[in-house]
């Protein structure tokens, strides 16, 4: 998968996509979303600040999430455990793409993304009537904190210790964003395993290329 920040030319797709989700928690029963929020100026005000980041998968839109140390006042009232939060917003995962484990995955994105930022937790807020991010979140070490009663409903304020020790290793499909740490890497293969006849096995061909831009275009 591939992540970057939202621009204002993915606003189109971002829309559709949320209104697609509303549409399946409507059918789920989870009325969490509506004609209220969230909506097109929320999404257009998060990418004027550059917070909104998208995940693509086989160039389709397959989530969108925001990070920030924003928060609604209902957030100051909770006695939280960690000192330098950043909070998750507006996380939804496409449900073209959904029971994929691309909500995992996502998550684990942005905790190595908050951990490398120098975050030392991360917070949420989510719905108490959606089972499914319920399970996600709590399945993935989020332990709540509080509650805050809003127009939809309840919901749980969440929290997340972050281990700085851990490895923050996530896949993510080749790209050109990675070129200069694929040749570092081929060059210390070479280096390292100059005798070996299986230096590049499972690299589908990364040897034969001379540059990581070229072996990124044969794949």
């Amino acid at each position: 998968m591939y992540y970057r920040l939202a621009t204002i030319e993915d606003l189109t797709e971002i829309c559709n996509m949320i209104e697609a989700a509303k549409q399946l928690m409507s059918e789920q029963g989870i009325e969490q979303w509506d004609d209220v929020y969230p909506v097109y100026e929320d999404f257009f005000e998060d990418i004027k600040k550059e917070t909104m980041y998208v995940v693509l998968k086989d160039g389709q839109l397959a989530a969108i999430y925001v990070i920030s140390e924003e928060c609604d006042g209902e957030y100051l009232k909770c006695k939280w455990e960690n000192k330098k939060p950043c909070i998750i917003h507006r996380f939804c995962v496409s449900p073209s793409f959904q029971n994929n484990g691309i909500g995992k995955a996502v998550l684990n994105h942005i905790e190595a993304q908050l951990t490398k930022a120098g975050y030392d937790s991360v917070r949420l807020d989510v719905f108490t009537q959606n089972p499914y991010a319920l399970r996600l979140y709590e399945k993935n070490g989020y332990v709540k904190r509080g509650f805050a009663d809003w127009r939809k409903g309840r919901f749980l304020l969440m929290e997340k210790k972050l281990d700085e020790s851990a490895d923050s290793i996530f896949l993510t499909e080749a790209n050109e964003n990675y070129t200069d740490e694929l040749q570092k890497f081929k060059e210390e293969v070479l280096q390292a395993d100059k005798d070996s006849d299986d230096q590049f096995a499972g690299c589908m061909g990364l040897r034969d290329c001379s540059t990581a831009k070229e072996w990124i275009n044969t794949l």
